[in-house]
């Protein structure tokens, strides 16, 4: 076990198999060494995490389901390394959606379920650069969906 899964073992966090894509696209791209990972969303064991924040969900719940999404995310990132998570240099970026009502405006709340989790579980190569955003809706009714850019070597 490398460095990345000992600590995420530390935190509790086991990465699962990385999820199958729901459509007709991949589940991530390799350019070089910059690996695009397709978004994320919201779910654990007990099946998808609906919810729309601002209105039957609040923002730790929203944080929640983000840091599923970014647990889900490093999976992809372990497949795409040949399953060994050490390949990660750094975390480049987040794009988070948040399936929020109009008047929510605490979307960077929500996202930092994920941030916060991937910065504890990656110390220095965790740190990215960030966008959250609102969504009226996401794919299935999720709560949270998240897509990110990684250095791999």
């Amino acid at each position: 076990m490398g460095q990345f899964e000992s600590k995420l073992a530390e935190m509790g966090v086991t990465l699962p198999e990385a999820p199958a894509p729901a459509a007709n696209y991949v589940p991530y791209v390799q350019a070089g060494d910059m690996l695009y990972v397709s978004g994320q969303i919201a779910k654990d064991d007990n099946g998808l995490i609906i919810g729309t924040l601002g209105d039957d969900m609040d923002a730790a719940a929203g944080a929640a389901a983000a840091k599923v999404c970014a647990i889900a995310l490093l999976a992809q990132v372990k497949a795409a390394c040949g399953g060994d998570l050490d390949r990660l240099v750094r975390v480049v970026k987040l794009t988070g959606f948040v399936n929020s009502t109009a008047d929510f405006t605490d979307q960077p709340q929500v996202i930092n379920g994920a941030s916060d989790f991937i910065g504890e579980a990656l110390g220095d190569a965790g740190k990215h650069a960030r966008a959250a955003v609102s969504a009226p809706s996401l794919p299935f009714g999720v709560a949270v969906e998240i897509d990110g850019v990684f250095q791999i070597r």
